[in-house]
C-alpha cells in the first residue's frame, strides 16, 4: 500500500492533494472519477482540513475485496456485505435505495439497465452513508434511534453535508 501511496504522491511531500488523487483514480472503464466523489474522499480522509490526506486505507483494495464476482461493479449483495462490514446494517428498503441511487446505468434499446455500482460511486456511497449516519447520531442526543427536527434544522443539516 505504501508503494501505491507513493505513486500517487507526485510531488513526494508525503501527502496527497485532490488533484493528485483525481489523477490517480479511474473507474474500470478508465473514465475519471466524478469531482464530487473526489471532494467527498478528501473530506472523508482530510481530518485536519488542510486540503491534504496522508497515508490511509486504499479504497481500491476495499472495492476488490467486496467485488466477489470480479465484475468490476458492486451488486446488491456485495453492497450489503460491504456496508455491514463497515458497521452500517441498513434495512432492505434503504439498501435498495442506496443501490439505485449509486448504480451505473447502461443504455439499452431506448432504456437504461442498472449494471451495478462502479468504483467511484461505491466510494461515494460508503462516504455518504457514513456522513449521514454520523449526522443522525449527533442529532440523536438520547441514542434511542429517533430524532425530532424542524424544517430549518433539517435543511441546515442536509445542506451542511458535502
Amino acid at each position: 500500500l505504501w508503494a501505491r501511496f507513493n505513486s500517487v504522491d507526485v510531488n513526494r511531500n508525503g501527502m496527497i492533494t485532490a488533484t493528485e488523487l483525481r489523477a490517480a483514480l479511474a473507474n474500470a472503464d478508465w473514465t475519471p472519477f466524478d469531482l464530487d466523489t473526489i471532494k467527498l474522499l478528501m473530506n472523508f480522509f482530510d481530518h485536519d482540513r488542510d486540503g491534504l490526506i496522508g497515508f490511509e486505507e486504499d479504497w481500491q483494495n476495499v472495492f476488490r475485496h467486496f467485488d466477489r464476482d470480479r465484475s468490476g461493479t458492486i451488486d446488491g449483495s456485495e453492497l450489503r456485505s460491504a456496508l455491514s462490514r463497515f458497521g452500517y446494517n441498513l434495512n432492505p428498503r434503504l439498501l435498495q435505495l442506496v443501490q439505485r441511487k449509486y448504480a451505473t446505468a447502461t443504455d439499452y434499446r431506448g432504456g437504461t439497465i442498472p449494471t451495478g455500482i462502479s468504483f467511484d460511486r461505491f466510494v461515494r456511497a460508503c462516504v455518504v452513508v457514513k456522513q449521514l449516519t454520523e449526522t443522525f447520531q449527533r442529532l440523536d442526543v438520547d441514542n434511542d434511534g429517533w430524532i425530532q427536527v424542524d424544517y430549518d434544522q433539517f435543511m441546515a443539516t442536509v445542506l451542511s453535508l458535502p
